[in-house]
């Protein structure tokens, strides 16, 4: 009787087995079957999710396979094909010619004999955001009714993107716009010309970035608000594919490319106009320069001992510079600032995003107010290690927040922050520590941050200048 149990037991179990393993291939084929025809490549991705943290989920797809199925050489059957499966971003793809007409934000399959299929798509990469994404305008893909006549015609493909939601906030123009466009473009178009259309953009976004985007397309960028007739591509792809905060995984790329190859990319657009200007100076040959980043007319994460911290810096041997960047300021001048220096010191906040501009192997020290430590190393420590910079954290203690003064000492946001972020970045909270919070530098303590960072620059600064 034991074995009559046992031997079925076995064959549920080798039965379950098989069945997973079918259900992983459909899956795997599935995705597949979309990278091939919608990106134009012959590859196989499988997807998963994962927790980062206790904070955000990341769909990863793995490196693509070299040796694909025969399928995947079937022609196409349909011309709208929309991979939504990824926590982030929604990713859809026209296969053949198709119309844009700009008046109705839409896109049309030319000569398509099948049954009609109408897909909405918003390409902005933050889909999981129920705040921001109603913002976000949607555009319609269609195969019917017949398209309207082409007006302005196009001999490579559309990448289709938005730049609204967040963007203005320097940390979000890359984070949700540049580099899940380069991501997008080494997955999809490696080596190819495209057209960029962007959905929706502040009137000033193409100007501040028409150098970082000439290193995209040799093409006019379409902005359809301002567009009027309608155009054709040979097919067009509606979407960003984003690796989550702040990350470029090399791993899931076709060519592998990492944020040392977005950084040559930066330094194509800003290099060849960055001529010290208005934000520099002359360095000194034996004192380091370190860039402070100055957030006096900011609403909160500001210094508030900052004069004192100035002096203190120049004590320990750097020539300090301040750094307040406003939203027009040309970025080859930022360029041309950080490129130069040798250290950057900031509270966590947006205009940390510029350490990009940074060369590889200066220092870069970040002040982690209380209840930010999870989101300043996703958003910058991570970003800093992959470009070489000799980073470090200087998490300020209760006593160097404004918000002891508030709430005292045994509130719960000061004494376990991470108590109140078990399950995410609840927006009351975050709040609280991202609105509400000033900074008093405990500077005895911070000056032996000082001094190790001055000790890294200097070497720096004697092996590169």
């Amino acid at each position: 009787m034991k074995k009559t149990i046992s031997c079925r037991a076995a064959t549920v179990a080798l039965a379950a087995l098989c069945l997973f393993f079918i259900v992983f291939e459909i899956s795997v084929s599935s995705t597949s079957r979309f990278l091939k025809y919608a990106a134009t490549t012959t590859a196989t991705y499988s997807a998963k999710t994962q927790e980062e943290g206790n904070h955000e989920k990341t769909k990863l797809i793995n490196r693509p396979n070299s040796n694909p199925s025969e399928y995947l050489q079937l022609p196409v059957k349909r011309r709208i094909i929309c991979d939504r499966t990824d926590v982030r971003y929604d990713l859809c793809s026209i296969n053949g010619p198709t119309v844009l007409d700009p008046n109705t934000f839409t896109f049309f399959t030319m000569g398509s004999a099948q049954p009609p299929q109408v897909e909405k798509v918003q390409p902005y990469p933050r889909k999981f955001e129920g705040f921001i994404m109603p913002h976000i305008k949607n555009l319609t893909l269609t195969s019917g009714p017949q398209s309207p006549p082409c007006k302005v015609r196009h001999s490579v493909p559309a990448l289709v993107f938005s730049a609204g939601g967040y963007t203005g906030n320097f940390f979000h123009d890359f984070n949700d716009g540049f580099i899940p466009l380069f991501i997008t473009v080494n997955t999809i178009f490696p080596d190819q010309e495209i057209v960029i259309v962007v959905s929706e953009a502040p009137n000033w976004w193409p100007s501040k970035y028409a150098d970082l985007l000439a290193m995209f397309t040799k093409y006019p960028i379409i902005i359809l608000k301002n567009a009027t007739a309608t155009h054709c591509f040979p097919s067009a792809t509606i979407g960003l594919i984003s690796h989550g905060f702040m990350t470029i995984n090399e791993t899931l790329l076709p060519n592998p490319k990492s944020f040392m190859d977005f950084r040559v990319l930066l330094e194509k657009a800003y290099g060849p106009k960055a001529q010290p200007k208005v934000l520099t100076s002359k360095p000194t040959r034996s004192r380091p320069r370190l860039v402070l980043a100055n957030r006096e007319m900011a609403h909160a994460r500001v210094i508030m001992n900052q004069k004192q911290l100035i002096r203190l810096i120049k004590k320990v041997g750097f020539e300090v510079i301040m750094f307040n960047p406003k939203r027009m300021t040309p970025l080859h001048e930022s360029y041309a600032l950080l490129n130069s220096s040798h250290a950057m010191i900031g509270v966590h906040g947006a205009a940390l995003t510029h350490s990009f501009f940074l060369r590889p192997g200066s220092v870069f020290v970040q002040v982690v107010p209380i209840g930010i430590e999870w989101g300043a190393y996703a958003f910058f420590g991570r970003m800093a290690r992959a470009l070489d910079l000799g980073y470090s954290e200087y998490k300020i203690g209760v006593n160097e927040s404004s918000l002891v003064d508030k709430y005292g000492k045994e509130n719960l946001l000061l004494k376990d922050p991470f108590a109140l972020q078990k399950t995410g970045w609840p927006p009351e909270v975050m709040n609280i520590y991202l609105k509400e919070q000033n900074v008093k530098l405990d500077l005895e303590r911070f000056n032996s941050c000082l001094k190790k960072a001055y000790t890294k620059a200097t070497r720096f600064m004697e092996k590169n200048g």
